[in-house]
């Protein structure tokens, strides 16, 4: 016969207070691993990182000049051999309706490309590095957030040739080798598809903001994420995002917001704005406090109108000559 053993009323409030701390303890330690705690799934070759060389392989044979003459530069304006670099910085507005965003000005030679290159030089989630540490690792000249895939588990990533993760999910951005770039249905389109017809890069966050030279739709209730307390971010917010005006020549364009000096942008805001500046393409990557602009070993922006960087985990860049 078994005994039953009787549980005073102390004893059950211990043990019910003691299954409550280990449901919280559990809790807890999935959001820390969702959220917080690294996961490397890959480790990237430095060089491979540095130099920005695609991966995946070509039927033709291509040779880089070297440098011939020395780069000239100033706070604002870089040239090289290799790239034209000009930075604008436009206020608009006075007041609560005052909104400050710096316009790159970006035109490659055709033996150069965009270069892309992870936090840490690693991928995976939840790892991340300021924008200028890793465009610092990277001997960038020039250098924006991309869209913080480490954010999330889903999307098409394809960098510097080489494919991370295959999850079709939303409305991508393609770069390609000939200098181009492209909206693309993540869904519709597959990876293998991409690298064939050249890919080097590709972002998973969105919108699409201008295509063949028009706003595109409405953006009232965009949603990027399915995270939980996502919203809509149509909303006027510190933004980031990168446009073409033709092959080779690009415009990456920073809003500064949520800030006494700029209130940021709205979607359709932002969106009129490329088009106005002659982006026939133009794409929104990761804004708010990942919004930034480094250019010659400076934050040419003010996150957040404090002057700190929010840790990402990758970048967009242009390396200086060798």
């Amino acid at each position: 016969m078994i005994p039953i053993i009787r549980l005073g009323k102390k004893n059950k409030i211990i043990i019910i207070i003691a299954a409550l701390l280990l449901i919280i303890a559990v809790v807890l330690y999935r959001l820390a691993d969702r959220y917080l705690i690294e996961h490397f799934e890959v480790i990237v070759e430095p060089s491979t990182v540095a130099t920005g060389e695609t991966t995946f392989e070509s039927d033709q044979e291509t040779t880089e000049e070297p440098s011939t003459t020395e780069a000239q530069s100033d706070d604002w304006n870089y040239k090289d051999d290799n790239q034209t670099i000009s930075i604008k910085k436009v206020q608009t507005g006075s007041g609560s309706n005052m909104v400050t965003y710096y316009v790159a000005d970006v035109t490659l030679s055709e033996s150069a490309n965009l270069s892309t290159a992870f936090a840490k030089n690693a991928f995976g989630t939840n790892i991340i590095e300021d924008t200028s540490t890793i465009a610092e690792g990277n001997n960038a000249v020039f250098a924006i957030n991309g869209d913080y895939y480490g954010f999330r588990s889903d999307g098409v990533i394809i960098r510097n040739g080489t494919l991370y993760r295959d999850e079709p999910a939303r409305d991508g951005l393609a770069l390609f080798s000939d200098g181009t770039l492209k909206a693309y249905d993540e869904e519709e389109t597959s990876s293998d598809a991409l690298l064939a017809e050249g890919v080097t890069n590709t972002f998973s966050f969105g919108p699409v903001l201008v295509t063949d030279g028009e706003v595109v739709g409405d953006f009232s209730s965009v949603k990027i994420d399915k995270n939980f307390g996502n919203r809509s971010i149509q909303e006027p917010n510190p933004r980031t995002g990168i446009g073409i005006i033709a092959p080779n020549h690009f415009l990456f364009i920073v809003v500064d917001g949520r800030s006494s000096e700029s209130r940021g942008m709205t979607l359709t805001e932002f969106a009129n704005l490329f088009q106005e500046l002659g982006a026939t393409e133009a794409y929104n990557l990761d804004g708010g406090g990942s919004s930034t602009m480094y250019f010659m070993g400076r934050i040419v922006n003010n996150p957040l109108g404090k002057g700190n960087e929010r840790g990402v985990s990758d970048i967009i860049y242009i390396p200086k000559s060798q």
